[in-house]
């Protein structure tokens, strides 16, 4: 059921009123209680009270007279009166032997605490009741309840109890090997007797690690949906607060609510942002460690028994505290990798249910296509391409949507308004040409998908498509040696056509270079160096950050031997490409008329002109 909330007006109306009626007052209130309060005598009162020497001070105006009284010399506040001015030549004389001191200028003393009041504490009352109902909304919408003060330590946590519509293994595809070691999670809560009968005790916490967008949060909610238990979901970055402290308490809290409602999951994504390793340097992030700390406690402080199942995911298990991931806290570490090639064809099969699709789709031409592509992307690729679908005005998705999805994912949309000069075009089909002909005429390369001069979003002139026909995880030295005289072979067939060099090589030169330091410094396929690792991988799943391990000195000679092992291969494509100078001429002349090409018609062209040789 929902939860209807009524439609309350932003805070900022209130104090748009606030302003309102301060103003208000400022401009009339305050310089009516400013001005003098004087009250007005006949001038037969006023000749009694000088012969009476009544007259204290007196001011002499054009059309009246101001005057006070002694008997109101001592008071704190004293009155003013005034009289009108009658024709009288005698009046200064008779004042002056009365007593009466002579002023310029007569002012009442306004009252002083009066005005304070109205000034200055009234506004800062209004304002500080206004900003504690703002704070105190602001507990209510993140969980903190309705008091401003005792429930700041409070869990976010956002809780989902036994939904029928919730999120099952079959809807989360790709992942067989994870959903495997979560599955005994399910069989504990449903049935733990069976565990505690024989002795066993199952993990307290579940550590799923992974790229970014591969379904771990996705995964978290499947065994809470299959389970169908009570999940508590938070997120790292919401334990970590101003105030130290904070933090701490919301740990105690949710542990608290999470055994209150066991058997139950409690999922803490990005556990990163507070399981960091502790550096214990004086002036460190004093509430983030006490917040782990009292994570780490907390953890040692229930008993398996319990039903409470702690899962976490995090795409940096490296930077972890070892405490954390010690047995008896994260007992087991689920690995969610990106997915293989029938793992992706899973995957777009299970999105693709989610649109309208023709009938004749080939999701392993797709699967193929999308290599290296997590859940998410797939997702992204399959939604792409149904807004292709209906920018054409069509009512289903096609293989080509699909095919082209793909593209403007990894690459960007195609830049309509791009205009190349007839040299640059020229320039970019023998570009490509070359990476696709180097590849077609070396073994143990890629085959060759599609050939592209059409500009992307991305800032791609041009691409060549290449596309692994099964699942590789292990290349050769020969493979990567092939790798790297692809990539150099764009800016190589430039050389041999126009014998200049341009700057769309510049991707290609950084993925060549990254490969050629990989084989010297990680994989051990250098000569100088055997099989001693010089660099050390840092955040595999963010990137690949890479740390040398070694002296400048060896340093110097590593940047060397790159420079060399580059060369050599650029040496080898422009040697290459000379060799088969023809072919390369007409496919690139081919893709010049026609701007996009497929693996088909260039291996067609190619093998044409190999029979007329």
């Amino acid at each position: 059921m929902k939860e209807i909330k009524k439609n309350k007006k932003p805070m900022v109306y209130y104090y748009a009123i606030v302003v309102v009626v301060l103003s208000l007052l400022n401009l009339f209130a305050i310089p009516y209680l400013k001005q003098n309060k004087i009250e007005e005598v006949d001038y037969g009162t006023f000749m009694k009270l000088t012969e009476q020497k009544q007259i204290d001070e007196v001011q002499i105006k054009q059309n009246e007279i101001l005057f006070t009284k002694k008997e109101d010399a001592n008071k704190e506040e004293k009155q003013l009166y005034k009289t009108g001015l009658m024709k009288d030549d005698q009046l200064t004389q008779r004042l002056y032997d009365s007593g009466a001191e002579f002023k310029s200028t007569i002012q009442e003393k306004p009252n002083i605490w009066l005005l304070f009041l109205i000034e200055w504490i009234l506004p800062m009352i209004i304002f500080y009741t206004l900003g504690q109902l703002m704070f105190r909304s602001l507990l209510k919408k993140r969980g903190g309840g309705d008091s401003m003060m005792f429930n700041l330590g409070k869990s976010n946590a956002r809780i989902y109890i036994k939904a029928t519509d919730g999120i099952k293994f079959k809807d989360v595809a790709g992942e067989d090997e994870a959903k495997e070691s979560l599955m005994e999670i399910v069989t504990y809560l449903h049935d733990p007797s069976a565990y505690q009968t024989i002795g066993a005790k199952m993990p307290k916490g579940i550590l799923l690690v992974g790229p970014p967008g591969t379904g771990k949060t996705m995964l978290a909610k499947a065994v809470a949906g299959e389970s169908n238990v009570p999940f508590f979901s938070i997120s790292g970055s919401e334990f970590v607060e101003m105030f130290v402290g904070l933090g701490a308490s919301k740990v105690r809290d949710l542990f608290k609510q999470a055994k209150e409602k066991a058997p139950c999951i409690v999922f803490i994504d990005e556990i990163d942002a507070i399981g960091g390793k502790r550096s214990g340097k004086i002036g460190g992030n004093d509430e983030r460690e006490q917040t782990l700390n009292q994570l780490l406690t907390e953890m040692d402080g229930f008993e398996t028994n319990n039903g409470v199942v702690i899962l976490a995911a995090t795409n940096r298990p490296d930077s972890l505290d070892q405490a954390l991931l010690r047995p008896g806290r994260f007992d087991r570490r689920v690995p969610v990798e990106l997915p293989d090639l029938k793992g992706r064809e899973e995957i777009l099969k299970v999105h693709a249910n989610k649109v309208k699709t023709e009938e004749n789709i080939d999701y392993s031409i797709i699967a193929r296509m999308a290599s290296g592509a997590s859940g998410a992307e797939l997702a992204n690729i399959v939604n792409e391409a149904a807004l292709r679908a209906v920018r054409d005005h069509r009512s289903s998705v096609s293989q080509l949507d699909l095919e082209e999805s793909i593209e403007t994912v990894f690459a960007g949309y195609q830049k309509k308004n791009a205009i190349l000069t007839d040299k640059e075009k020229l320039t970019v089909a023998y570009h490509e040409t070359g990476h696709a002909l180097l590849a077609a005429l070396q073994s143990h390369s890629a085959p060759v998908q599609k050939i592209t001069i059409i500009p992307r979003t991305s800032g791609a002139l041009g691409y060549t498509m290449q596309v692994e026909e099964d699942n590789h995880n292990l290349y050769t030295k020969e493979e990567l040696l092939n790798k790297i005289a692809t990539f150099t072979a764009g800016r190589a067939a430039e050389e041999v056509r126009f014998g200049e060099v341009t700057t769309g090589a510049s991707n290609d030169i950084e993925q060549a270079t990254r490969i050629a330091r990989a084989m010297i410094t990680r994989y051990g396929m250098s000569d100088t160096f055997d099989m001693v690792a010089m660099e050390t991988l840092q955040n595999e799943y963010l990137g690949g950050d890479t740390t040398l391990a070694c002296s400048q000195a060896t340093a110097a000679e590593i940047d060397q031997k790159v420079i060399e092992l580059v060369s050599t291969q650029h040496k080898k494509a422009v040697q290459i490409l000379t060799e088969h100078r023809d072919q390369l001429d007409a496919l690139s002349m081919y893709l010049y008329e026609k701007e996009t090409i497929t693996g088909e018609e260039f291996m067609a062209i190619l093998n044409k002109d190999k029979t007329l040789e």
